[in-house]
């Protein structure tokens, strides 16, 4: 299992910029998928981005393409995900995820490991 923290999150204009990163530490940080997903108040957790073990492949709920990057340096055991033009139903607590499969970061939503989550505000 991998411990996941996640850094980054704030208050925030809309339009504005915020970068979240979440470092891992345990097992080989490159054998893992890893993902973002985000939970609003009253609503259900949602999955955001995901991104392959090597970096090569990555995926995008459609509500952020084109706004938000997903990327990872494994020599720092992190995982980014650069927030831009940022709107207020982008506010929620971000959480990242480490798995073993495609399917279960970006389908199941049933990583291994989680990290505590991060808030992330939008004012208007």
């Amino acid at each position: 299992q991998v411990q996941l923290v996640e850094s980054g999150g704030g208050l925030v204009q809309a339009g504005g910029s915020l970068r979240l990163s979440c470092a891992a530490s345990g097992r080989t940080f490159s054998n893992y998928v890893m993902g973002w997903y985000r939970q609003a108040p009253g609503k259900e957790r949602e999955f955001v981005a995901a991104i392959s073990g090597s970096g090569i492949t990555t995926k995008y709920v459609d509500s952020v393409k084109g706004r938000f990057t997903i990327s990872r340096d494994n020599a720092k055991n992190t995982v980014y995900l650069q927030m831009e033009s940022l709107k207020p139903e982008d506010t929620a607590v971000y959480y990242c995820g480490a798995g073993d499969t495609w399917a279960g970061i970006v389908i199941r939503m049933n990583p291994g490991s989680w990290g505590q989550g991060t808030q992330v505000t939008v004012s208007s």
